[in-house]
């Protein structure tokens, strides 16, 4: 009766989030009395999946079918699903992410199973199975009581840092029968965006606003990002504008992310933005504007004209990093 785990790579790499998920189920399956057992889809090497073992998991279910190598949700689900009811799973953990929407309310539906859906906490087993989550776009949190006998937990990443554990993890293969249907959208093609930090996985971010004044001026709040070995995003109206690319859009109707570190740049702090970056561990804000709504949000705030404070800023990295070596 193991907590099924399903674990996302990206050309054969498993991503920090995913030894996030291992843990956390880990953690579940101990006040369980029972395992952890992950389930790796597609082309990936057996010293990668092995490192899942590193993280809590006991057993790597393994579908080697290259065909699961794109995101399939119909295939992905009915995996999840089948490996579920081999192990007699209880509790299935997937992420919050754009994977797990499609995959988790797919399995839910076929295991008859309640969905909790952005986990921020472990389950409060004392008192049912209640877990913390935000609502209203990250302004509350809810506690939700999942009581149905099969639970799927979506967790939300970045939450919990993984730490590494002695184990290691036994790799047994695990075959499925897929239907006509599960494969029946194909995709064509696959455009990703190459040399950069993706946002979802960063720990740090530097994103700017319309207060850089022009797109001539993003070289600046770069050379920061370099310096940090950070993401660069952007709010609304600079994208909108095509300052920067659309994919560097966060907030309520961009991407959301969780990050170590999230550093707002000439951004006003619209509600709409804040609702994708409040769950960042650490805000920093840098705006001209003292009302600026932002600094009600942030940890740390600077009072200054961002194409000045910027540069100094990136020259006080340089030399931090100069002292450390």
């Amino acid at each position: 009766m193991s907590v099924i785990v399903l674990i996302e790579h990206t050309g054969g790499i498993i991503k920090k989030k995913n030894f996030e998920a291992v843990q956390y189920g880990a953690q579940i399956a101990q006040k369980m009395g029972t395992t952890v057992t992950a389930l790796v889809l597609g082309s990936i090497a057996e010293a990668e999946m092995e490192s899942l073992g590193e993280y809590g998991a006991k057993k790597v279910l393994h579908i080697a079918d290259g065909r699961l190598d794109e995101l399939h949700a119909r295939a992905c689900a009915a995996a999840l699903v089948a490996a579920a009811k081999k192990e007699n799973s209880k509790v299935i953990i997937t992420l919050h992410d754009i994977n797990g929407r499609t995959i988790a309310p797919r399995v839910a539906v076929k295991l008859n199973a309640g969905l909790l859906a952005g986990a921020l906490s472990y389950p409060d087993t004392e008192n049912g199975f209640v877990i913390k989550k935000a609502v209203f776009s990250g302004k509350a949190f809810a506690y939700v009581n999942i009581i149905s006998d099969v639970k799927v937990i979506m967790l939300m990443p970045n939450t919990f840092p993984p730490n590494k554990v002695e184990g290691k993890a036994v790799i047994e293969k695990f075959d499925v029968s897929f239907g006509e249907k599960d494969f029946g959208i194909k995709v064509k093609e696959v455009n990703k965006v190459k040399g950069e930090v993706p946002l979802s996985d960063a720990e740090m971010i530097v994103s700017g606003g319309r207060g850089m004044k022009g797109p001539e001026n993003w070289g600046i709040l770069e050379d920061l990002a370099k310096e940090l070995g950070a993401a660069t995003a952007c709010s609304r109206p600079v994208a909108d504008s095509h300052w920067r690319p659309h994919h560097e859009h966060v907030g309520q109707t961009g991407g959301t992310v969780r990050p170590n570190l999230y550093i707002a740049v000439g951004i006003s702090g619209a509600i709409q933005h804040l609702a994708g970056v409040n769950g960042s561990k650490t805000i920093v804000v840098i705006n001209k504007d003292p009302e600026a709504p932002f600094f009600k949000a942030a940890n740390y705030g600077v009072v200054g004209d961002a194409l000045e404070v910027l540069p100094r800023l990136t020259a006080a990295v340089k030399k931090f990093k100069e002292q450390r070596k």
